[in-house]
């Protein structure tokens, strides 16, 4: 598949660009039959987007009864620890409206291992998807989130990291952290986060100026590796913009 350049988009601030996030995943769902799957990302940029997803307009006009949720990472702690990205989810958007519990699919940490974990929610991932092998012409997910770490991390997928050049399994194990809390994870791989109708990344706030303008530049870090079998777009609000002469 030929990789086209993302959409990039310059929001004036961290509210609008949760809003423009909420209107593009609505409008990604809206329309389509059946049921539906989305790839949650975890940290702390998506947290807005997830607390007005809870309000309206947007908590009428959800077909909530018809979205799976899925995890792009997990950190392999227990799902009530302040680290989870599930427990975060959970908290500000699931426990809010009214998503039937069997359309939550959250990595199994309790599994013992991020190994045993990784081949559990892999199998998993396979009996929804009905296939063993992804195909671009049919995507996993509707719509997958994702952020970028201060150094170019996405989803648990860290530079230097055997991780990012997994072609054929789904989701793997990342046993040591590339930054706090340096505790193992579970991510889902490259190829599994493009079986996408729509990927979006949020990037908020002066933090991730630096990345983003080594991002711009060419560098090869995780983030810049993403790919989406859809529609590729990075929602980046004016706090994290680096100026023209910081990308060259």
């Amino acid at each position: 598949m030929e990789r086209g350049l993302p959409e990039l988009t310059l929001l004036p601030d961290a509210a609008t660009l949760a809003k423009t996030a909420a209107d593009r995943l609505l409008a990604c769902l809206a329309g389509q039959s059946g049921r539906l799957a989305v790839c949650l990302s975890g940290g702390s940029t998506p947290e807005r987007l997830y607390r007005l997803l809870a309000e309206n307009p947007y908590r009428d006009a959800m077909p909530w009864d018809r979205i799976h949720w899925f995890w792009g990472d997990e950190r392999c702690v227990p799902q009530e620890d302040a680290r989870s990205n599930f427990r975060a989810a959970r908290l500000v958007l699931l426990d809010r409206v009214p998503i039937p519990i069997g359309n939550l699919h959250p990595i199994p940490t309790s599994a013992g291992d991020a190994g045993q974990a990784a081949r559990l929610y892999e199998r998993e991932l396979r009996d929804y998807y009905g296939a063993p092998v992804l195909k671009p012409q049919r995507p996993l997910f509707d719509a997958v989130l994702l952020g970028v770490g201060a150094d170019g991390h996405t989803a648990s997928l860290f530079p230097g990291h055997p991780e990012i050049d997994e072609k054929q399994r789904w989701v793997v194990a990342v046993p040591h952290a590339g930054l706090d809390p340096f505790v193992p994870r579970v991510t889902l791989t490259l190829p599994t986060l493009a079986s996408t109708r729509a990927m979006i990344f949020l990037v908020s706030g002066g933090g991730k100026r630096e990345v983003l303008a080594r991002l711009l530049a060419g560098q090869d870090l995780p983030a810049g590796r993403a790919y989406s079998h859809g529609s590729l777009t990075w929602l980046v609000d004016r706090a994290a913009a680096p100026e023209l002469s910081d990308a060259t």
